[in-house]
């Protein structure tokens, strides 16, 4: 995808809604979409054709919503990004689950390849190590402060 034609973060949010979706159900209804999305169907609709053009969804009004082979490569890496931060705030930061889902949602959509890689080599390190190598990283999160819903929001 050239710089031109690069998603949006919201288009990237269609393209793993429809994954996760078609994952489970083999295909996907702009209804569908719409909820886990959380936005209305004109939203919806006006996405569809965006991915469409771009040759990244199979779309039709009133028919069936699935992935091309490109936007399924899209989809795969955006989940891989939005994985990969999750376990990393969970595991490594010991941040709380929803918090750390709504960070990875956020910053999944921009984190370079380069710093994305430098992450996952940072969790294997870490899963690597002896457990009495691993003593840091229990100590650094049982010194972590507890985080309120108010420090969440700062």
């Amino acid at each position: 995808m050239t710089a031109g034609n690069a998603l949006t973060a919201s288009l990237e949010d269609y393209i793993e809604a429809i994954f996760h979706i078609v994952s489970k159900k083999k295909a996907a209804r702009a209804k569908d979409i719409a909820e886990r999305v959380g936005v209305n169907s004109s939203s919806v609709t006006g996405a569809l054709h965006a991915l469409s053009e771009r040759g990244l969804v199979n779309y039709a009004p009133y028919d069936v919503i699935t992935l091309t082979a490109k936007g399924e490569k899209i989809a795969r890496d955006v989940v891989r990004r939005h994985d990969v931060l999750r376990d990393f705030f969970i595991r490594v930061l010991s941040v709380g689950e929803e918090q750390a889902e709504d960070a990875a949602c956020r910053m999944e959509h921009a984190i370079s390849p380069a710093v994305m890689e430098r992450i996952v080599r940072f969790v294997e390190h870490v899963d690597r190590l002896p457990d009495a190598q691993a003593d840091w990283l229990k100590t650094f999160s049982e010194d972590a402060p507890e985080r309120t819903d108010e420090d969440q929001n700062r």
